[in-house]
């Protein structure tokens, strides 16, 4: 009888201790995607997103842990059911939330631009007549590329990282580039990557949000919410973006 009370004291116990620690989650995003993620010169993983998730699990007491794995790695392992959620710059649209994506509210709002190599003399989108330009794939910046390929008769090339896109320009394979307004300007100003941004050619944005792929997961999304609004009410949000846009004025 004894030892049956203290399996049920010991249980009893682990489950208060679980509750006191909060619920493990396990998140994914990308690998590098400044400045919302990417890996400083002591080879920690910083950024708006990592700071966000750790400010917000802090507020709601959950811990969690987070692994870069790219944006397409990001998104099938989510959907797998081998991570729990994604934060990667993930911008929330239509599409995305009739096919299965649960977003959270957003966080961020950001436009997608051009940019080309440095000293090229493209200053429009009239003057890629004829030439690829590099996107990453299944991101809104292929969208808004793909809308405008037509009409100023252009080659769309995709690529798995913005890295590799900026590189094709670089490179001289494409003869431009579309991405996030935000990750070309830090990229351009703090990640050694030579571009220049072409004036005139961002769209209207769209926003940022955290994402769960499974309506089983929408404790996680809801805890997202209440720690966003009250990181929001505390500053605590803003000085975390001043911390990285600033990088970029």
């Amino acid at each position: 009888m004894k030892k049956t009370i203290a399996i049920v004291l010991c249980a009893s116990l682990l489950l208060c201790v679980g509750a006191a620690f909060g619920e493990d989650y396990a998140i994914a995003t990308d690998t590098a995607f400044r400045p919302f993620e990417y890996t400083d010169k002591s080879g920690e993983l910083v950024g708006i997103d990592v700071e966000l998730l750790a400010a917000i699990a802090k507020d709601q007491g959950f811990t969690y842990s987070i692994e870069p794995l790219g944006w397409d790695g990001s998104i099938a392992a989510c959907q797998a059911g081998q991570k729990d959620g994604m934060i990667a710059g993930a911008s929330i649209t239509e599409e995305r939330l009739a096919s299965g994506w649960i977003f959270s509210d957003a966080y961020f709002n950001a436009t997608q631009s051009m940019a080309v190599a440095q000293g090229v003399s493209i200053t429009g989108f009239e003057d890629l007549k004829g030439h690829s330009v590099a996107v990453k794939a299944g991101t809104l910046s292929k969208d808004y590329a793909d809308s405008l390929s037509e009409k100023y008769e252009f080659k769309v090339v995709t690529y798995g990282s913005s890295l590799a896109v900026y590189m094709a320009v670089t490179g001289g394979d494409c003869a431009a580039c579309f991405d996030d307004t935000p990750a070309l300007e830090d990229y351009i100003l703090n990640g050694g990557v030579f571009l220049q941004m072409v004036d005139g050619t961002a769209n209207e944005g769209t926003d940022y949000g955290f994402v769960v792929f499974s309506a089983e997961k929408q404790e996680l999304v809801d805890k997202f919410n209440a720690g966003l609004a009250n990181i929001k009410a505390s500053g605590e949000y803003d000085k975390i973006l001043a911390k990285y846009l600033s990088l970029s004025e």
